[in-house]
């Protein structure tokens, strides 16, 4: 496994940084909890040592998971979570209502000041069975809180020993900078954007800046919920629950279109590595400039091992290309159009044009 350091933190992360969303059970539509403990120790023991959780993934349900998969092995653990997002009082400003795993509907508030951020860090190193979080984030900006008065209840924080690093997530250039400014002689450790072969625009502006700066990145969502492992056929369907069901890029048009993508370009490079189609996704995200690490689910141990060992991937430079050049050229459509023709066909011609005859 590879390790980098984050930003000028003195964390040093594995390139495969464990997701704990889904095993919150909420969004994904239920969870395992034996399983999911399992997840956890076998990300860990097998190099992925690293665990991004939330306290609104199952509204404190995978902040607990991950405290009871801790359990013996936190000395050999970087927990990392978030703050600022609230669905347990009515203050702060409505981001999104859903419903949890019981069916009960639950108002999503941006809350990111300084005294639910002391709240929020509190009860995350209590569900975890925790005495310090490696990285706290602030999950999403809070349009309502200066981003000055967050960072001075996380700076605090910091000096009482309960947080070590102190991170962003999905903030602009411009955020980070204030951010940063407020922080003073304490390093911005990172940001965590949305980035994958279907989403690049962190590389328009987040990605060359963090690199620049020197502000460590942890990219999530580099397979696409699934999309990108080439296991979601277009002929599978979503519960109500999951939901993915409602995804734009899950259309099944798109899975179609992706599909061939990831036959025809990437399956035969993880062929030549001895690796999964998912794996080579995986490589090639932290190979990218700016980027330090990727955030990886896994619900099952198998899910976990096959994830770790993606950080032992290593992909030339013409297969990077090659990969980029693919997915370059594809043009998702959201959503499709009534009645538009099957496209599997259509891309695998043009990755055959792109590629010589269809040979990689």
């Amino acid at each position: 496994m590879q390790h980098r350091e984050l930003g000028r933190s003195e964390l040093r992360v594995p390139v495969v940084v464990l997701g704990a969303w889904a095993i919150g059970g909420w969004y994904w539509g239920g969870t395992d909890d034996a399983q999911a403990i399992r997840a956890i120790q076998a990300s860990i023991d097998h190099g992925a040592n690293a665990i991004d959780t939330a306290p609104v993934y199952g509204f404190g349900h995978s902040e607990t998971i991950v405290g009871r998969a801790l359990v013996g092995r936190r000395d050999r653990a970087i927990v990392m979570t978030k703050v600022g997002l609230r669905w347990d009082t009515e203050e702060g400003e409505p981001y999104f209502d859903t419903v949890d795993t019981s069916g009960t509907k639950r108002v999503v508030r941006r809350n990111a000041s300084a005294a639910s951020v002391r709240h929020e860090v509190e009860a995350s190193l209590a569900r975890m069975g925790v005495e310090t979080i490696d990285l706290i984030q602030v999950h999403w900006p809070d349009p309502r809180t200066p981003i000055a008065e967050t960072m001075g209840a996380l700076l605090e924080l910091r000096r009482a020993g309960k947080v070590r690093a102190i991170g962003v997530s999905n903030y602009s250039v411009a955020q980070m900078e204030e951010a940063r400014r407020a922080l003073g002689d304490v390093p911005l450790a990172s940001d965590q954007p949305k980035y994958n072969l279907v989403a690049r625009d962190a590389e328009k502006e987040i990605l060359p800046w963090c690199a620049r700066e020197r502000v460590g990145t942890v990219v999530y969502s580099p397979l696409e919920q699934g999309l990108l492992t080439g296991k979601v056929d277009a002929t599978r369907s979503f519960s109500n629950t999951d939901g993915r069901h409602k995804r734009p890029t899950f259309a099944s048009r798109n899975r179609e279109l992706v599909n061939a993508c990831l036959r025809d370009v990437v399956q035969p490079i993880a062929t030549r590595h001895g690796a999964t189609i998912g794996q080579v996704v995986v490589a090639w995200t932290v190979a990218q400039p700016g980027v330090t690490a990727a955030i990886v689910g896994a619900r099952t141990p198998e899910q976990a091992i096959e994830n770790a060992a993606a950080g032992d991937v290593r992909l030339t430079a013409d297969e990077l290309a090659r990969v980029r050049a693919a997915f370059e050229a594809l043009r998702l459509e959201t959503p499709p159009p009534a009645g538009a023709p099957a496209g599997a066909s259509g891309i695998r011609g043009m990755l055959k044009r792109l590629l010589g005859g269809g040979r990689s």
